[in-house]
């Protein structure tokens, strides 16, 4: 006989309930009637919780339970036969009966204790269970509702009890041989003390009671029934391209689960790992999907590692000090501590040293875990043996995990490298002595990042064609298509990669081809286009076309397409951008691009925002990837600007240049766009924020080049008469860098997390002595540049160089 345990989505509905009855039509009932173990219907429990806790506080919770009734009767009346009906709403109606009463009381003392939640919630098994196996009893000769308090018997810790295996498999037992040609139909998660009041099993409870009977039972196999295929290579959510496993050992499947894949819980595979029973994780909404086996001996694989796991949000802990070394039953005292409290510790790591251990918590315990050890340690804190515990937030683990990373040489090599090679600084690690799993402590806004690069190193190649879609078709847009056709079977043959441009759009018109527009005639095509320009639909249909390895590319100024960067990203398209718009926005914004970039494993490249086609911030990227330290940034990114400056010198007057600066084209219409420096500013700021500091635009202090006069001037006019007027002030800031043998400069600088921009004098030995025309320029001192700064330096504008950096952005996007 099997354990069919079927989870919360396998019953949330009539349709799903319908599935499962035809799954088990299936099964072969001559050799022996299935134990089907059944979860709430899907959201029932959280509900529930819910309306427990709303009644605890004085809040009303008939509405919620108006809305279970409807649910449960909802789908009586549709998959039960009208004559059939009326028992199952009888018993139904005394379930809700009860649970009103027992929500009543809690609403009238104001109080809830765990015995009387786990109570509330026994509700949502038995009104799913009694549900299915009525339903069941049309189709099959023999069924029976199960409450499982009468047979599960546990411990008194509400919430998370513990099950008393040997009364237990007594009961089940008898249970089953006096009815062996019966299917059972169980509720899962819900059990009793030996009092007779209800109790749960925690997480994952429903599983739990599936394989403590598939235990018993000696069943040949348990089968969890969900909402997924099987076990994956990673989580879908955060990795497109993760895959189900077909096979996979306890061991492995333990390791995977701990570490955050839901499928399954690890104490789930417990009583089964005893008897050596396979597990097989289904799929009730893909039933001809094979799904995943986990089993005592699964068969060799190719594949180093199994599965890359993960853990969201944790806290970690540091604990430093001389006290611990040589302190014979310092761990023991700490841990017991932890466990005694009920505090989950996820992953632990300690120095060489013993002067250290760091460990993992989930983040709602940290603090608690803090308090507790400096109550437990305060003589050694008091005599600074032991330093003050100190809580790092917002972190997540990363784990590789298989039987056969203990055979291949390179697994972790391999592991860092994928790490370091995309920026993720990793701060603690753990590895066994079985090789079966190395563990990785990172930033939570890397997770996503982390997990896509590893599972590419370990699994995946990336197909190297490109379909792009171009929003803009100014000077920047068609200098980018002459380049892409100019270069095309260079880059096929150089780089294996190749473009498509699948879709093209403007203000006016958008076409798409998703064999790629044919760039030696779009403009023609583009104008004989018959379809509108309208931004949400060019998204839209990017996205339904469902291509592979799409970018959006916005050569555009305008703040609208920065609204669909968000929505782009959460489709699994990278995006390329000149705009400067959103990276310079609000920091939220900015964070949020990246953030949601990293959860979807896709790029977003933007080198054009600060130097247009120098490579300023892939510069930047690679000194921080490759473990250089950042130590101060310094730079000029203002054509304008530099052209003034430049030219600022001799017997040139600072109105006369300004003026001939503006005739030039350089300058915004009212010059002091620029010379506030809110251009250049966008541009440091832009570079502070992915040098890794969280700044906003009012946190780069700027210094006036002008006097208050030339900003308070009412017109353009105006403005110049009051730079004439001003004219000593100029000449006195010339004259006195002159006379030091320096230049002036209007330089950004970052250092030591703090932005500025402001008008310095530097002399012969400045990397910015020597600017000429209006070229940008940028020095970079790091730990490996630190006698000596990098410098780049080259046209911060114009069209040629603008598109090449776009195109550049593009092709490491291939390369990714």
């Amino acid at each position: 006989m099997k354990v069919l345990k079927f989870g919360g989505t396998s019953v949330g509905s009539a349709q799903s309930i319908s599935t499962v009855i035809d799954i088990l039509k299936k099964e072969d009932l001559s050799k022996g009637a299935p134990v089907v173990v059944l979860s709430a219907m899907s959201g029932v429990t959280n509900l529930l919780t819910h309306m427990a806790n709303a009644a605890a506080t004085g809040q009303d919770f008939t509405a919620h339970l108006a809305e279970l009734e409807t649910r449960h009767f909802g789908v009586v009346k549709e998959l039960l036969d009208v004559q059939a009906q009326n028992p199952v709403f009888t018993r139904l109606k005394l379930y809700f009966n009860q649970l009103e009463d027992l929500l009543q009381g809690v609403l009238t003392l104001r109080e809830l204790t765990p015995k009387t939640l786990d109570l509330i919630v026994s509700f949502g098994e038995r009104c799913a269970t009694l549900l299915v196996s009525r339903i069941a009893m049309q189709y099959f000769p023999a069924c029976l509702f199960v409450d499982a308090t009468e047979v599960v018997k546990t411990d008194s810790a509400h919430g998370q009890a513990k099950v008393n295996m040997e009364l237990t498999g007594l009961l089940i037992n008898d249970l089953y041989r006096a009815n062996s040609d019966k299917i059972l139909f169980v509720t899962g998660y819900i059990a009793s003390n030996d009092a007779g009041n209800v109790s749960t099993l925690g997480r994952g409870g429903s599983d739990y009671t599936a394989a403590i009977f598939g235990s018993v039972l000696n069943a040949s196999a348990i089968e969890i029934w969900t909402d997924v295929n099987g076990m994956m290579t990673a989580d879908p959510r955060m990795v497109k391209k993760a895959f189900s496993l077909p096979e996979l050992s306890y061991t492995e499947a333990m390791e995977l689960s701990y570490f955050g894949a839901k499928v399954i819980y690890p104490p789930t595979m417990i009583p089964a790992f005893l008897k050596r029973i396979p597990i097989v994780i289904k799929n009730t909404f893909n039933v001809d999907f094979e799904g995943t086996v986990i089993r005592h001996d699964p068969g060799k694989s190719k594949l180093a590692i199994k599965g890359i796991s993960s853990v969201n949000k944790i806290s970690i802990i540091n604990l430093v000090g001389s006290g611990m070394v040589g302190k014979a039953g310092f761990s023991g005292r700490l841990f017991s501590l932890l466990a005694r409290e009920q505090i989950n510790v996820i992953l632990i790591t300690q120095s060489s040293s013993e002067h250290s251990i760091t460990f993992a918590v989930q983040p709602e315990d940290a603090e608690k875990a803090k308090l507790l050890i400096e109550q437990e340690f305060e003589l050694e804190l008091l005599a600074k043996k032991l330093e003050y515990p100190v809580i790092e937030a917002e972190l997540s683990v990363l784990a590789i995990v298989g039987e056969n990373m203990k055979q291949t040489p390179g697994m972790s090599g391999k592991l860092f490298h994928a790490l370091g090679r995309n920026g993720v600084n990793v701060r603690a690690i753990a590895q066994g002595s079985s090789e079966y799993n190395i563990s990785v402590i990172i930033s939570v806004v890397d997770l996503a990042k982390a997990l896509n690069a590893v599972h590419d190193a370990f699994f995946s190649q990336l197909n190297k064609t490109l379909h792009a879609f171009c929003l803009g078709t100014g000077n920047i847009g068609k200098t980018l298509f002459k380049q892409l056709d100019q270069h095309k079977d260079y880059l096929e043959k150089n780089n294996g990669i190749q473009v498509k441009v699948a879709g093209i759009s403007n203000t006016r018109k958008m076409m798409f081809d998703v064999d790629g527009v044919d760039l030696k005639d779009w403009e023609d095509k583009l104008q004989a286009s018959d379809e509108p320009a309208d931004l949400a639909a060019f998204v839209a249909k990017m996205k339904s076309l469902n291509l592979p390895n799409c970018v959006f590319i916005d050569n555009t100024a305008s703040p609208k397409p920065i609204e669909f960067y968000e929505e782009i990203f959460k489709s699994n398209i990278s995006v390329v951008t000149c705009n400067k718009i959103g990276n310079s926005g609000s920091y939220q914004r900015y964070k949020t691009f990246r953030d949601t970039a990293r959860a979807h494993g896709v790029d977003f490249f933007y080198e054009t925002n600060v130097g247009a086609g120098l490579p300023i911030i892939h510069t930047l990227k690679n000194l921080m990837g490759s473990g250089d330290r950042l130590q101060k940034i310094e730079a000029i990114l203002s054509g304008t600007i530099s052209y003034i400056f430049n030219n600022f010198k001799g017997d040139a007057n600072f109105h006369n240049v300004v003026k001939t600066a503006q005739d030039l084209g350089y300058t915004e219409p009212d010059p002091r766009d620029d010379l506030r420096g809110t251009d250049f500013m966008r541009k440091v700021l832009i570079l502070a924020r992915d040098a890794g500091f969280e700044m906003e635009a009012e946190d780069v202090q700027i210094d006036n080049i002008l006097p208050q006069a030339c900003l308070d001037a009412a017109s353009v006019d105006d403005f110049y008469a009051a730079l004439q007027s001003e004219n000593v002030y100029f000449e006195d800031l010339k004259n006195r860098a002159e006379s030091e043998g320096k230049v002036l400069r209007y330089i950004g600088k970052l250092d030591n997390g703090k932005a500025s921009i402001s008008l310095q004098m530097v002399d012969s030995e400045h990397p910015f002595y020597t600017m000429s025309g209006s070229d940008n320029i940028i020095a970079f001192n790091t730990d490996r540049y630190s006698a000596r700064p990098m410098v780049v330096k080259g046209p911060g504008a114009g069209a040629e160089v603008t598109a090449a950096g776009v195109f550049a952005d593009l092709i490491n996007v291939g390369a990714n």
